[in-house]
């Protein structure tokens, strides 16, 4: 007999939509990581704008704008995480149905790759929180430079 129809539909689609608040989860850290590059590129453009048109000292806005280049590159290298997370979240969501259409046959590979996708996000998280750090170490470097400035 087909193994659907003795685990019942509505059970397979309930286990298939599981991965759905990881899912869920994914998209939100996604909208957040990709809303933050926008911040990153922008600030960069910013200061390619003042290089151009006011000539601050000059080391003091290479190293700002290493610093945003190095936030760029961790919040890049996060989204390919977080992309790589939700692909594995539906991946799992779907080999779950064909496991229970191949009698499951399948073994762990949901398993694998739900684990796969919370290791992503995992890392994902890592590396948006050292861009947060990097953030405010960025900011406060340069407050206390314009500080500076102002007093001297």
């Amino acid at each position: 007999m087909n193994p659907i129809l003795n685990d019942g539909h509505y059970a397979i689609l309930t286990t298939m939509l599981a991965p759905a608040l990881l899912m869920t989860a994914t998209g939100s850290m996604l909208v957040s990581a990709n809303a933050r590059l926008a911040r990153v590129v922008d600030r960069l453009r910013g200061l390619i704008v003042e290089w151009n048109h006011v000539a601050p000292d000059p080391a003091a806005r290479d190293l700002r704008i290493r610093r945003h280049r190095r936030r760029a590159h961790l919040v890049l290298r996060a989204c390919q995480m977080l992309y790589l997370a939700l692909g594995c979240f539906v991946g799992t969501s779907l080999t779950l149905a064909i496991n229970a259409f191949l009698s499951y046959h399948l073994d762990v590979m949901p398993t694998v790759l739900a684990i796969l996708g919370v290791v992503f996000l995992f890392g994902a998280s890592l590396l948006l929180g050292s861009e947060v750090s990097l953030a405010v170490r960025s900011f406060d470097e340069e407050l206390d430079h314009e500080i500076q400035h102002h007093r001297s």
